[in-house]
């Protein structure tokens, strides 16, 4: 169980992440984080740091975007979990991240892990584009090797041959790192799927699957979003996704 300022992750608690994939401006960002934590979520997520696939996309607004998540996070008494991707960034990212999280794309960045194992602050890995559980454990444990045991795994598709999802969400390693390992696992149906139509659905099913929580990008235009549109829950469809998953838990023995 991973304690953040006092929010368990892998205890009977679900914890649910949402936020916009990027943070755009400080209105953008206040919007979102209020309608998600008035739908029940524990942590505000965004990127400052936006790896993309073309260089040419939106890549984030570094440290202001820290910075105007700390406030909004506090303003609504949410935990901040965000992206780092450069380990000469930690210490940056630190000063105003709950967690750390390494998305797919660093998932084998050895010198970065190693890095973050030698702080203490919560770190959610991301499973690789293509990595095997095997794969996805050994990176782990190069952070745990180097001190640093608060880990969460986070689950958001791997890319298989299909192609009308963004990715293929693989819900069977919710099972397996509940059988090979003793950390906390998240699921991200927004990467996973890349259809928001689809991000209900398959976050019943991690929940039903035994997962330990959510992260979902949640915007409250996504029509006119700099980044991930097409995945992103408005504020109306992540209550009633909410409310949904409330009615899972009780059966999972569990609680929102």
């Amino acid at each position: 169980m991973i304690d953040v300022n006092g929010v368990k992750v892998g205890g009977e608690q679900l914890v649910v992440m949402a936020g916009p994939c990027s943070v755009e401006s400080l209105d953008q960002l206040r919007e979102a984080a209020q309608a998600v934590k008035a739908g029940g979520a524990h942590f505000l997520r965004g990127g400052a740091f936006k790896p993309r696939t073309s260089p040419y996309d939106f890549q984030g607004l570094a440290e202001e975007g820290l910075k105007l998540l700390r406030q909004v996070a506090d303003e609504n008494d949410l935990r901040v979990v965000t992206e780092i991707v450069d380990k000469d960034d930690i210490e940056l990212v630190g000063k105003y991240a709950d967690v750390y999280q390494v998305g797919a794309r660093n998932m084998q960045n050895f010198q970065l892990l190693k890095a973050l194992g030698k702080v203490k602050k919560p770190v959610m890995l991301k499973r690789g584009l293509s990595a095997t559980i095997s794969e996805w454990l050994n990176a782990a444990e190069y952070i745990a090797a180097g001190g640093n045991e608060n880990i969460i795994f986070c689950e958001r598709g791997i890319r298989t041959y299909e192609t009308y999802t963004r990715n293929t969400l693989d819900l069977s390693a919710v099972a397996a790192i509940k059988e090979l390992s003793h950390l906390p696992i998240i699921v991200d149906p927004s990467h996973g799927t890349g259809r928001w139509q689809m991000v209900q659905p398959m976050a019943r099913a991690a929940v039903a699957a035994g997962a330990d929580g959510l992260i979902i990008e949640v915007h409250p235009h996504p029509e006119v979003a700099l980044s991930d549109g097409d995945q992103s829950l408005t504020p109306k469809n992540f209550n009633l996704l909410m409310s949904d998953l409330g009615k899972i838990a009780e059966v999972m023995g569990r609680k929102i």
